[in-house]
This record gives structure tokens, sequence and C-alpha cells, in this order.
């Protein structure tokens, strides 16, 4: 009977063991978990706010697009009525469509106002000779007044 009880309590003392060893494993795994839930919370958060940060650039990026597109309309002429040709019109939209990213807006709007900025001092070295044609011209004419005034008053003189 001894033996009976020495064995239960063998086997008591080993199941309570195993009871105790499957706690420390169950508490342990609830901290593994807890640590891994929280790793994951981390991770969302930075994942959630790193996604924001690129919608948010994605649509500064769209409204720069835009805000350039607006300007090239308005550098071609396309808004203030000023192609009346419809093909230079049709070929500017396309060409503006086919505008993919905003470094390549921005090259193409550089390379327009480095261009119109080229026109603009054409224009003006145009006016200047021009205003200087002019005054050349009016005083060729003041001259030739002037000796048609002295010749006239010569004959004058000489009647």
């Amino acid at each position: 009977m001894k033996e009976n009880i020495d064995k239960t309590t063998d086997l008591t003392q080993q199941w309570l063991g195993e009871i105790q060893a499957l706690r420390e494993q169950l508490a342990e795994q609830q901290r593994d978990r807890d640590t891994a839930w929280e790793s994951a919370q981390k991770w969302r958060k930075l994942y959630n706010t790193e996604a924001e940060q690129r919608r948010t650039d994605a649509n500064l990026a769209q409204q720069a697009i835009a805000s350039l597109k607006t300007e090239i309309h308005q550098l071609k002429g396309l808004e203030s009525g000023i192609l009346v040709d419809g093909k230079a019109t049709t070929a500017a939209q396309e060409e503006i469509q086919q505008i993919q990213s905003v470094a390549e807006l921005q090259g193409r709007l550089i390379a327009m106002i480095k261009e119109r900025d080229r026109l603009l001092q054409a224009l003006k070295t145009e006016q200047e000779n021009h205003a200087q044609t002019r005054n050349s011209l009016t005083t060729a004419l003041g001259d030739a007044i002037d000796g048609l005034t002295r010749e006239r008053d010569g004959i004058d003189k000489v009647k």
C-alpha cells in the first residue's frame, strides 16, 4: 500500500511539475504574443505614417503638375485664345497630355521660359532698332525740310 501511495505521490508530483512547466510555457508564450503584438502595432503605425506621407507627396505632386500644366496652357495662349489655328491648339494639348512627371514638366517649362526670354530680348532689340530708324528718318526728314526751306528762301531772295 505504501508503495501505491509513494507511486501516487510521485505521479502527483510529476503532474504538478508538468502543470507548473506548462504554466511557465503558457506565461512565456503569452509574453511573446504580447511582445509580437506590440511590435506589430509599432510597424502598423510606421506603415500608416509612411503611407500617409506617400499620399500627401502624391497629392502635392499632382497639384504641382496641374499648376504647371495650367501655366503651360497660359504661356502657350490656349486659354486666352491667342492661338487661332486649331491644329496648333490640338498639338499643344497632345504635347501636354504626354507629360508624365513633374521633372519633365519642369524641364519643358524651363525651356519655354528660356525661349520666351530669348523672344522678349529679340522683340526689345527690334523695338530699339525701330526707334533708332524712326529717329534717323525723322532727322533726315527734318534736314530735308530745312534744306528745302533754305532753297525756297534763297529763291525768294533772288526775286
